[in-house]
């Protein structure tokens, strides 16, 4: 297995035998220890016995591993094993010792990653390796009705994380509707916009936040040139979705009178029976009884009866037929009752808007079905049909009848309700029936016939805006079809923890030059700017062995792909002969991203990056050669490294770069604990401090995962940075008009092809 250092209570020298079970050789202190082999550091005492797996975290995260930014390895959610050990492959600057390094082949189906995020400026992105060795620890109103995932509606502001929701996602040739869950939901505070569609639908969202139109996703407000310039809502612009459906008002007493009407008629039994007893007594037998097997139905009917002053005496059915074995079911045989019951069935003499809602949603429940996208209701008696059919019409649905003749029964008449999904879901919307099962609309695609086209956008005021993130990344926002909201996280869908396991077990794509390949020669294919490296550093110190990015980079060269590079390793320079010839042809931008200029914070916080000075000279080499470069100060950490920010720009303006950004340290879920552990292992002085700060950034939380304020931060400490930030370019000349550069994508040469292939511009 190799040998693992700790520099704190332990040492243990380990060795592995054919059972994968190493054994402890020598150890410092009062105990030495042995581990088991991955996934997981099994740990226990010998001779006193075995520790949990738990326990083996707990131990190695009270250790400090030298040249390791991770203090302990928090638990992933699965176990994964066969993991093939390599060297460190270190690079230049600094050779640590450490936990043993695992890496093992990930062969990719796909290497090109579809960027859907408004908060960063590319489309697609490669990422050639899941892990880092380089060790580094760091909206719409709320009252915007919500499409649950059992049909209901429910405001924005009211979500929260584990509600079930509708999103979409593409199966097929088409963009469905699938349900998913809530990961997250926020609040913040924004410019707010009014957005007006043709068919009255409104949404009040933030400028930044993002809709779907039939020509992609949209901000609500951008720029066609300048720093502003993005795609965004214009006049006529379409979105997609269904529209905005009617607010469900309060039930009404004529309301629940109608759905009692519908229920009863179309499902239930009221009746009076006399027989004579051989006394020669006249016996009378009144009864009510319903029967369903969904039980949210008969419930409802129980407590609308309960509010009339009839009650009913709950009971399970059972059916004769087996079929249907268990049935909830209510009844009453008093006369008294059972009267009372007639007189709430019987038809009005006029129905009022409240009562007609009520008998559809009554009756719907009792004999309606909805599949296949198709809303019906059925029965064989006339009054029933007409008035259903007069209660459609009176709310305006467009609707037909269907005749089904069978010899065996009597005719039944199908009213089925046209118009589509925009329709089905006004339907129920507006009337609300209470068998949820029956709203779903999963797996229909979202094509409609819906007038989305935008009328008008307009600023109104600053105000709460509430986002969410979701497993399908949108969600239906009244009725259209809204966006919502990096690395350690990423590991622990392999069943890893986003801990040591994150920085010691890696994965390559070791056929990603193969697949890039394929995929560049699809006819379909449409040539954007790809930035490599994004989720983890396209120059881990492995690559310089195994040479994944370079594969990529030789595919892109020999097609003439543009691609972006963000980097913090100075390896990039070995593929200077790539690069500069790329560049010649406005094909390539790098940028090196610095933390600080301290060595001493560098070694803490990115102990296996290569060093400040590294970077820059990198950065001169490339900037030298004609390679186009910048530098993003990230991420910004308060108290620690923010006062580098000015200095960290001139050393990079001086070193060739041409343009900047900075990002405010991010804490999502599974990074927050391992920052504080980083924090009171090296700053426990002024830990509290910081946090302090970031709370202030983050709207009083360690994390904000809205767009538009997740990179940046809100508050007083996030202004003062972005005006820094600001003052120290324009001082610089950095971000300057004639730096920004838009790479050429009009050279692309399809993979087998001998010329630029002709595009048709569509984004």
């Amino acid at each position: 297995m190799g040998a693992v250092l700790s520099t704190n209570a332990y040492v243990v020298l380990l060795e592995s035998d054919d059972s994968g079970i190493s054994r402890g050789r020598e150890g410092s202190g009062k105990r030495a220890y042995t581990v088991l082999s991955p996934p997981d550091y099994w740990i226990y005492a010998l001779g006193i016995g075995g520790y949990s797996s738990a326990m083996a975290r707990k131990f190695i995260g009270h250790q400090s591993f030298k040249g390791r930014g991770t203090l302990s390895n928090p638990a992933g959610r699965f176990e994964k094993d066969n993991r093939e050990e390599v060297d460190d492959g270190w690079y230049r600057e600094e050779e640590t010792q450490g936990i043993v390094q695992t890496v093992q082949p990930d062969r990719a189906r796909s290497v090109i990653t579809t960027n859907d995020s408004p908060d960063v400026g590319f489309d697609y992105s490669i990422n050639p390796y899941r892990g880092c060795e380089h060790g580094c620890v760091y909206c719409a109103s709320g009252d915007t009705p919500v499409l649950m995932g059992d049909g209901t509606t429910r405001i924005l502001a009211d979500l929260r994380p584990g509600d079930e929701i509708y999103g979409t996602r593409r199966i097929g040739h088409y963009r469905r509707y699938v349900k998913t869950y809530v990961h997250a939901h926020w609040e913040t505070e924004k410019l707010a916009y009014r957005i007006t569609l043709e068919d009255g639908t409104e949404l009040v969202a933030s400028g930044d936040h993002r809709f779907l139109t039939l020509r992609g996703w949209k901000f609500v407000t951008g720029a066609q040139h300048g720093r502003g310039c993005r795609p965004h809502l214009t006049i006529n612009d379409k979105m997609l979705g269904f529209g905005g459906w009617p607010v469900e008002s309060a039930k009404r007493p004529a309301y629940e009178r109608g759905y009692l009407c519908g229920m009863i008629r179309g499902d239930g039994h009221v009746g009076t029976r006399s027989y004579t007893k051989p006394s020669g007594q006249v016996w009378v037998s009144n009864q009510f009884r319903l029967a369903l097997i969904d039980a949210v139905a008969v419930d409802r009917t129980a407590m609308y009866l309960q509010r009339e002053g009839v009650q009913t005496t709950p009971f399970m059915f059972k059916n004769i037929s087996g079929i249907v074995p268990h049935m909830s079911a209510i009844r009453t045989q008093s006369r008294h009752q059972v009267d009372r019951v007639r007189q709430l069935i019987a038809w009005p003499s006029t129905a009022c808007l409240d009562w007609s809602k009520g008998f559809l949603a009554g009756i719907f429940d009792a004999e309606g079905s909805y599949s296949d996208g198709i809303l019906r209701i059925s029965n064989t008696d006339e009054a029933i049909i007409d008035v259903t059919t007069r209660s459609f019409r009176r709310l305006g649905f467009d609707i037909v009848h269907e005749r089904v003749v069978n010899y065996r029964v009597k005719p039944i008449t199908v009213i089925r309700v046209r118009g589509g999904l925009k329709e089905h879901v006004r339907f129920f919307n507006s009337v609300d029936p209470a068998i949820l099962r029956k709203r779903n609309i999963e797996g229909q695609a979202i094509k409609s016939d819906a007038r989305l086209q935008v009328l008008s956008i307009e600023p109104i005021a600053k105000k709460a805006l509430f986002d969410i993130t979701t497993g399908t990344e949108d969600f239906i926002a009244n009725g259209v079809i809204s966006h919502n909201c990096f690395a350690r996280p990423s590991h622990a869908y392999l069943g890893l923890s986003p801990g040591l396991d994150f920085e010691t077990k890696l994965f390559y794509k070791e056929n990603a030059a193969q697949i890039l390949e394929e995929q560049l020669a699809k006819p379909k294919y449409i040539p954007k700017p790809i930035a490599l490296g994004i989720n983890t550093d396209g120059y881990q110190p492995v690559e310089r062995k195994m040479e994944v990015t370079r594969s990529i980079l030789a595919v892109l060269a020999r097609c003439k792909h543009p691609v972006s590079i963000i980097t913090k390793s100075a390896l990039i320079v070995r593929d200077l002969d790539l690069l500069a010839s790329m560049a010649r042809d406005n094909l390539v931008s790098v940028s090196f991203s610095v933390t600080s200029l301290s060595a001493e914070i560098k070694r803490t916080l990115e102990p296996r990056t290569a060093s400040p000075q590294a970077r820059l000279r990198a950065m001169k080499e490339l900037s030298d050669a004609g390679v186009p470069v910048g530098v993003m100060v990230a991420p910004v950490i308060p108290a620690i490294t923010d006062h580098e920010m000015e200095v960290i720009l001139d050393a990079a303006a001086q070193a060739g770069a041409t343009t900047a950004g900075y990002v405010l340290l991010r804490l999502p879920w599974e990074v927050k604990d391992l920052f504080r552990e980083w924090l009171a292992e090296h700053y426990p002085d002024r830990a509290k401090h910081v946090m302090s700060l970031i709370n202030q950034a983050r709207g009083g939380r360690d994390n904000d995962p809205n767009f538009g304020s997740r990179m940046r931060g809100t508050g007083a400490y996030a202004e003062i940075l972005r005006t820094r930030f600001q003052v120290a370019t324009r001082k610089l000349g950095l971000n300057s008009a004639r730096s920004r550069l838009e790479l050429d994508t009009t050279l692309f040469c399809s993979p087998g092809k001998s010329g630029p292939q002709m595009t048709l511009g569509f984004d």
